[in-house]
């Protein structure tokens, strides 16, 4: 028996005593969640895999983003795929993966045809987002820099435990859900940059319902499938680093930071838009801008002269200068052909230096502003600063009251923090 497997099992089927932190992050996330998937509902990537989903036909069991009802686990694709289409969910930062998108579309899917109350689906959740922290920790960064996906690897083991717990499994059978998921679990980098990377989040949401489905009907996996020479882990270049993903489990809640995105592109320009928030800049004033951050993110967010609205979720430049024009890089509206193609924001990014530095963190950026009139100014932020609960949750419910507006985010934020059924959040999906 592993002892990793069957420690990380019992947390997962046990009494938790949660933290209101951890009570509230959670909450958030999920109105995080459905805000974003709400917003995806029309992406290219969503029609193709909702419309696939409704041609299969099949049992109604569970709302889709979009409209339209299909059985748990194909409602499990398709809102994990939208949820993440716009790439606008949380992330965590630990194990460099998005737990949301893989975690609350197979629990919510579930929660709904088993009629339970919300309360059940949050704790659960929690429960599912935190396990694919940890095991993202335990499979370590060079799992990631080898080409795995963790939102979908480590995120598949996540909603498998979700939905074990609102299912009421055993200790036992939550060691057969995590072995079972080992098989199932997948998900590239390779994607990046295409339609791929939404469906990663979709494919783990599914791998994790059909696990946990199977198990429930009494399918006998190999429970230890995770470790060892040929497990998970060993074949998927994991570290199987116990001390990390095991360190204060049951005791400290790592979902608790979780970082929310406030800016609807690549989460390597948040740091430097905070920090140019921080700055208060406009462009009247701005002479120059310098931009220092991580090396990694030359090569992944440093468009030099975006054309187009992706590219634009990919340049330091672009968005420094749309922020400091007015444009509100919360919206995904913002990132268009016709703003990259507005002179002002051509001139301004022509002012825009960007420059690595290894001395600041993956989560950091520093950024120097010369005004007009002479005056220098700088400003460095670290998404890995602690947001004060009542902050986050200003900033989580105004995104979400600009991506579908203020009385369905305060109808979904009243119905999560007073309680109801999980089959009610699940129609607000459809928009």
């Amino acid at each position: 028996m592993s002892d990793f497997t069957s420690t990380l099992a019992a947390f997962a089927a046990g009494p938790i005593t949660t933290t209101a932190q951890a009570r509230i992050v959670t909450s958030l996330s999920v109105l995080d969640w459905v805000a974003v998937g709400r917003a995806g509902i029309n992406e290219p990537v969503s029609t193709i895999v909702r419309d696939m989903a409704m041609d299969e036909a099949g049992a109604a069991q569970a709302h889709l983003f979009g409209g339209g009802a299909a059985p748990l686990r194909t409602a499990a694709l398709v809102n994990g795929t939208v949820s993440h289409a716009l790439d606008y969910d949380d992330t965590h930062f630990a194990h460099i993966g998005h737990p949301s998108v893989a975690v609350l579309p197979a629990a919510l899917a579930v929660s709904e045809w088993d009629d339970r109350i919300l309360v059940d689906l949050l704790k659960a959740a929690l429960v599912g987002m935190e396990t694919s922290i940890r095991i993202g920790l335990w499979l370590g960064r060079g799992h990631y820099q080898n080409g795995f996906h963790q939102t979908a690897t480590a995120g598949a083991f996540g909603a498998a435990v979700a939905v074990g717990r609102i299912l009421g499994f055993s200790a036992g059978q939550m060691r057969q859900v995590l072995g079972l998921t080992a098989t199932r679990a997948a998900g590239l980098k390779a994607q990046f940059g295409t339609m791929g990377k939404p469906y990663n989040a979709g494919m783990a949401s599914a791998a994790g319902v059909e696990a946990a489905l199977l198990i429930h009907k009494g399918f006998d996996p190999n429970a230890n499938a995770m470790e060892g020479p040929f497990g998970f882990g060993a074949t998927h270049q994991g570290a199987a680093d116990d001390a990390a993903a095991l360190d204060g489990l049951g005791d400290e809640w790592l979902f608790e930071s979780v970082s929310h995105k406030f800016h609807a592109c690549c989460h390597g320009l948040h740091a430097a838009l905070e920090a140019a928030r921080d700055l208060d800049i406009a462009e009247p004033e701005v002479a120059e801008i310098k931009v220092n951050t991580h090396p990694r993110w030359m090569s992944v967010c440093n468009q030099m002269s975006p054309t187009t609205g992706l590219e634009a979720k990919f340049s330091y430049r672009a968005v420094i200068a749309m922020q400091a024009l007015g444009y509100d890089t919360a919206l995904p509206g913002s990132y268009s052909q016709k703003v990259c193609a507005d002179p002002r924001v051509k001139s301004l990014q022509d002012r825009i230096v960007v420059e690595a530095d290894e001395a600041l963190s993956e989560t950091q950026a520093h950024l120097a502003l010369l005004r007009r009139d002479g005056a220098r100014l700088e400003a460095t932020h670290d998404l890995m600063t602690p947001i004060s609960l009542p902050d986050r949750e200003d900033r989580v419910r105004a995104k979400a009251s600009k991506l579908i507006g203020t009385d369905e985010a305060d109808a979904i934020w009243s119905m999560l923090r007073t309680g109801g059924r999980a089959r009610d959040l699940a129609a607000k999906l459809a928009g």
